[in-house]
């Protein structure tokens, strides 16, 4: 399998180091409009460096498309019409109707289309899978120290999407209404944010994401009738407590079953990757297809739309710098 990468920044890069090592496929070149990057990339991997990705996909089978999001449609439809599978990095798009049109190309041409929510792929999420049944509340945490890089956007959509993702994953409901607050504090983008989804079957998720905090705190907790699960992602433990019916202890407190197992670190983009080239080579569905990668921006938007919404009326969080 002939493969390539449209974009080699930050990550686009080790995208590009993923497909070098792997044994079944041929990184046959990298594109950058920064000739100078791609050339840089291109030398470590030992394969061609090209300015003109439409160049790069005369050659290849498949792409993953790491440029920024405002070009995702425009860089997806030269792949469309050159036939070319895509592992697009998240969000899919810009917009829904973006995503929208690129998915029924797609579809209609018989391309892969997997999106990058990496998170998917994070040893974490993959470890809990086996202990859900319904959940009915889920907390999500992701706070994180500042860095100077993907700060030309909304918290939301360097983060939060992530989280989204998984919650439309794991509660198999319609969404039924959202709320939201927000505000800028470092950028001119929203730097910290939350948002409380509630579904049609009434499960409730309360996600809070931060990128200006001085520490890093990435934890999710699901109660779901008869237990509770804990993930911590930064020691790679997860706790699930399972309460056992009709039995208390002296103290009126339901007895539990506690059970704590700890996860392997893994390499979540080399496990995506793996994944994307298997679903090229089957022409399989993604984990993580168009569809799902349009749902999770969906609501992504909606999360924005209505935190700048409340900024300009002026309604604020009592009380957002709490996680800072």
């Amino acid at each position: 399998m002939k493969v390539g990468v449209i974009g080699v920044g930050y990550l686009g890069k080790y995208h590009a180091q993923k497909y070098k090592a792997m044994d079944d496929v041929v990184l046959v070149g990298v594109a950058d409009v920064d000739l100078a990057i791609a050339e840089a990339s291109a030398t470590e991997n030992g394969c061609r460096a090209f300015r003109d990705y439409r160049e790069l996909l005369k050659l290849v089978d498949a792409v993953s498309v790491v440029v920024p999001t405002s070009l995702h449609h425009e860089v997806a439809l030269e792949c469309i019409e050159a036939g070319v599978d895509m592992l697009m990095e998240k969000p899919i798009t810009a917009t829904v109707e973006e995503a929208d049109d690129i998915i029924a190309r797609c579809d209609e041409k018989g391309l892969i289309l997997q999106v990058g929510h990496l998170e998917r792929f994070n040893p974490a999420v993959q470890a809990m899978q086996p202990s859900l049944t319904t959940p009915v509340f889920i907390e999500s945490q992701r706070i994180s120290t500042f860095k100077n890089r993907g700060v030309d956007v909304d918290v939301v959509l360097d983060l939060m999407i992530h989280d989204i993702d998984i919650i439309l994953n794991i509660i198999k409901s319609p969404l039924e209404t959202i709320h939201t607050v927000g505000a800028p504090v470092v950028t001119d983008f929203t730097d910290i944010a939350n948002a409380r989804l509630i579904f049609e079957n009434g499960a409730t998720a309360n996600v809070t994401v931060s990128r200006i905090a001085r520490t890093n705190t990435r934890r999710m907790r699901i109660f779901q009738p008869g237990s509770f699960i804990n993930v911590d992602f930064a020691n790679r433990k997860i706790m699930t407590m399972h309460l056992k019916k009709g039995e208390f202890y002296e103290n009126g407190m339901p007895k539990q079953n506690v059970v704590v197992n700890t996860f392997p670190e893994g390499d979540a983009l080399n496990s995506e990757i793996l994944h994307f080239v298997e679903n090229v080579r089957n022409r399989t569905t993604p984990l993580v297809s168009g569809n799902e990668g349009r749902r999770a921006l969906d609501v992504a938007l909606q999360v924005i739309k209505q935190i700048k919404d409340h900024q300009k009326l002026g309604v604020y969080a009592e009380d957002m710098t709490a996680n800072r």
